[in-house]
C-alpha cells in the first residue's frame, strides 16, 4: 500500500455525518496505547495552527456564499500544511497517525456532494501528496436520516451539517464507491449496532492490520 513508504502507520477515519468518528478515534486512541504504540492523533480539515483556521473559514457561518472551487482549494491547503508539519513527521519516526477524515472525505463531500469533478481532485490529491495515501481507512457506515437525527441532537449544526439529506446520500454513496474501488485500503465498519459491538469490529481490524506494522 502507498503509506508503507514510511516506517509508520496512517490510519483514517471516514463516513457521514453522525457515524460516531470522533467516540470511534477516542477507542482507537486507547487501544494504542493499551498496546504500546506511540501515535498522534489529528483531523481534517485541521492540524496545524495554520490548517486550524483554514477549519474555521470551511466550517464557520458566513454572509458571503462559498464556492465550491474556493471550498476545494482551502481544503487541499489546509491538507498541504497538515502532511509537511504533523503527518509526514510523525510516519518518518514510526509513530501510528489517526486521522479523523482525509483525501477520502474530499471526493466524498467536493466530490459527489458539491458535484465538483474527480479529475480535478485527482489533480490537486497529485500535487499535494503525490502517490501517498492511508494504510488503513476505517469507513462508519450509517443510513443518512440515522445519522443526521444524531447531529441535530447534539445541538447547533455547522455549514456542512445544514445541507439537504440529499447531499448526504451522494456523500454516503461515494464512500461506498470507493470502499469498493479500494478495497486493500478501506474496511467498511456498521455504525448501526449497540457501542460495543462497533468498538468489537474496529478491535478486530486493528489486530488483523496493525501486526504488520508491529511486527508480529
Amino acid at each position: 500500500m502507498f503509506g508503507r513508504q514510511y516506517p509508520g502507520f496512517f490510519i483514517t477515519i471516514e463516513g457521514g455525518e453522525g457515524v460516531g468518528k470522533t467516540t470511534s478515534s477516542t477507542y482507537i486512541k486507547s487501544w494504542l496505547e493499551q498496546h504500546g504504540m506511540d501515535y498522534v492523533h489529528t483531523r481534517e480539515p485541521g492540524g496545524t495552527p495554520l490548517a486550524e483556521k483554514i477549519r474555521e473559514l470551511l466550517l464557520g457561518h458566513s454572509e458571503e456564499a462559498v464556492a465550491a472551487s474556493t471550498e476545494l482549494l482551502l481544503m487541499f491547503a489546509a491538507r498541504a500544511q497538515h502532511l509537511d508539519q504533523v503527518i509526514i513527521p510523525a510516519l518518518k519516526v514510526g509513530k501510528v497517525v489517526l486521522c479523523d477524515r482525509f483525501t477520502d472525505a474530499t471526493y466524498a463531500y467536493q466530490g459527489a456532494g458539491r458535484g465538483l469533478s474527480n479529475e480535478h481532485i485527482a489533480t490537486l490529491e497529485q500535487l499535494v501528496q503525490g502517490d501517498f495515501r492511508p494504510d488503513l481507512t476505517i469507513l462508519l457506515d450509517l443510513p443518512v436520516v440515522t445519522g443526521m437525527t444524531r447531529v441535530r441532537q447534539r445541538g447547533e449544526l455547522d455549514r456542512f451539517e445544514q445541507e439537504a439529506l440529499t447531499f448526504f446520500e451522494r456523500v454516503r454513496t461515494a464512500y461506498l464507491e470507493r470502499a469498493t474501488q479500494f478495497s486493500n485500503q478501506y474496511v467498511v465498519v456498521d455504525a448501526a449496532p449497540a457501542l460495543a459491538d462497533v468498538q468489537a469490529t474496529i478491535d478486530s481490524i486493528l489486530h488483523r492490520r496493525l501486526s504488520v506494522y508491529a511486527g508480529e
